[in-house]
């Protein structure tokens, strides 16, 4: 049907009609609608992947859900010969990029559609079913789905497969789990989707599928600080499966950096393991084993942040520029000192990680800043402080009042309860940072909260108990947590593009302390010596 030279011209016209369209949206929107294009070369790899799973006489009916202008068509019909084609179907929900692509293919064998690949119905019959769905689902985040939108989709994921998605899963999950009723019994899927499916909560049904509904065959972790999308900052994976029910002792690939062809780590990990571990981007890079496992004998001794400190995020808002003042702003609008709360800047605008406290326990850094919070009802507001009333008056007018989280608060200005906690730790940081650690953890000793750039420490009764006896022991402490590598940090969080990394704070509570704790040993014969603590 076309030659070499053919298609290279038709994809030099498809990548000239991408840019151009792309150009034509704000980048928000894109973002918004999850449009990111796959890259020519990648597209290209993840072909040449797939047509190493087929024989050569067998007959290729290929499938993109999620067509955009077609760069995993250009790559289908540079690496399949086009008598070993037998069909090729996509939809496109854009008609922006749809109606492009359908001039730009007119002549080519392939059928698309402009609509919405969740809508439709699947065909009936296997024999009409394809035998390759190749796709980059559109990244939606949760909460640009409309929500009635996101209970239809997770009707029919429930009545395709059976599970019930979370409602914090993105767009992508429903691509994926609903594109099985489209893949005939033995085909092959090769999806193109963020890796933060492997280690959050929502992704817990789609990795519950990938290794019971299916014979997952691999996954490709891209290495962070290499991102796939010049204009979405996502950690990408490449995953690959069968249809067909996967063996007992299933053995996946899981191959990390590089590229697919070449990549930098590579290691068979157990479906075993897999069912066990909370957290799979920790493979490759950490072998076959894990703790999370649950295949290690179990250490007694294994202690974790959870056993020394509660965890909470510190506090959000819901409008920092209007909550969150500094004594030039307090003094103009003449806001009351009991209404006010000392709290810490952004870490970047920290010097330290040690804060001091002066006699009033304010802390003695460059940036103060203080947190607007009353607990009085309106009516008392305006009686007894006549300009806070001004001010939360001025914040109705600019509409701080109808935010999200100011509506679930009764009053909407009440914040949330964060006693100051002595140590503090930075919830994100890059992992190649050369200035300073990617987490920070930082003594606290003013009576200053956090905003929710903090995750919040505080000691659990036991060792509450044991400072008040030896509060020397809470500086030891603080530079031993401070000893913890970043590469077990990096183990109990997660990724995201460019290498920006994230702790939840379950996520920091599950860090083990064994290394830390042989800093202090006295410390930690007394805490396991007290075993109704754990």
């Amino acid at each position: 049907m076309f030659s070499f030279q053919e298609i290279d011209l038709l994809e030099s016209q498809r990548l000239e009609s991408q840019h151009k369209l792309d150009s034509l949206k704000e980048r928000d929107t894109r973002n918004k609608l999850g449009q990111f294009a796959t890259p020519s070369g990648l597209a290209g790899e993840i072909l040449n992947f797939a047509k190493r799973q087929f024989s050569p006489s067998e007959k290729i009916t290929f499938l993109d859900p999620a067509f955009g202008t077609g760069a995993f068509f250009t790559a289908l019909l540079r690496t399949f010969p086009i008598s070993q084609i037998l069909s090729a179907t996509g939809f496109e929900i854009d008609p922006i990029y749809g109606d492009e692509a359908q001039k730009l293919w007119s002549n080519s064998p392939l059928s698309l559609k402009i609509t919405d690949f969740t809508k439709l119905s699947p065909p009936s019959s296997n024999s009409n079913k394809t035998n390759l769905i190749i796709c980059n689902p559109p990244y939606v985040r949760h909460h640009h789905l409309p929500s009635e939108d996101k209970l239809r989709l997770q009707f029919k994921v429930k009545q395709a497969t059976g599970r019930r998605l979370n409602g914090l899963a993105g767009l992508y999950c429903y691509f994926l789990l609903l594109a099985d009723t489209w893949l005939a019994n033995g085909g092959l899927a090769g999806w193109l989707i963020p890796s933060e499916f492997m280690d959050v909560n929502y992704g817990e049904q789609i990795k519950s599928y990938l290794l019971h509904d299916v014979t997952l065959l691999r996954i490709h972790r891209f290495d962070p600080s290499e991102v796939q999308f010049q204009d979405a900052m996502v950690s990408s994976a490449v995953v690959w499966f069968k249809k067909e029910k996967p063996a007992a002792n299933n053995s996946v690939e899981f191959t990390y950096g590089g590229t697919l062809q070449q990549p930098n780590v590579s290691r068979n990990i157990s479906s075993v393991i897999l069912d066990r571990a909370t957290k799979w981007t920790n493979f490759p890079l950490n072998g076959s084993y894990s703790k999370d496992a649950g295949l290690a004998p179990f250490d007694k001794s294994e202690l974790k942040l959870s056993d020394l400190f509660a965890i909470k995020r510190g506090i959000a808002t819901g409008a920092n520029k209007f909550f969150i003042l500094d004594p030039e702003r307090i003094s103009q609008h003449k806001l009351p000192p009991e209404c006010l709360t000392p709290i810490l800047p952004s870490p970047r605008c920290l010097a330290s990680d040690e804060i001091a406290s002066d006699a009033q326990g304010l802390p003695i850094i460059d940036k103060k800043l203080f947190l607007l919070n009353c607990k009085l009802k309106e009516a008392e507001v305006e009686e007894r402080y006549p300009s806070l009333w001004k001010y939360l008056q001025a914040g109705i007018k600019d509409g701080i009042n109808q935010g999200y989280l100011c509506q679930h608060r009764a009053p909407w200005y009440l914040q949330e309860t964060r006693l100051p906690a002595p140590i503090l730790c930075t919830y994100m940081g890059r992992s190649f940072s050369k200035s300073r650690k990617p987490f920070r953890f930082i003594l606290n000793q003013s009576k200053a909260t956090a905003p929710n750039v903090y995750l919040m420490l505080y000691p659990q009764r036991r060792l509450s108990d044991l400072l008040n006896r030896k509060p020397e022991l809470l500086g030891k402490i603080w530079a031993a947590l401070n000893q913890i590598s970043k590469e077990t940090l990096f183990e109990e969080g997660r990724v995201y593009g460019g290498g920006l990394y994230k702790l939840e704070p379950n996520e920091l509570a599950n860090v083990s302390i064994n290394e830390i704790a042989s800093l202090l040993p006295d410390f930690r014969k007394n805490l396991l010596s007290q075993t109704s603590l754990f």
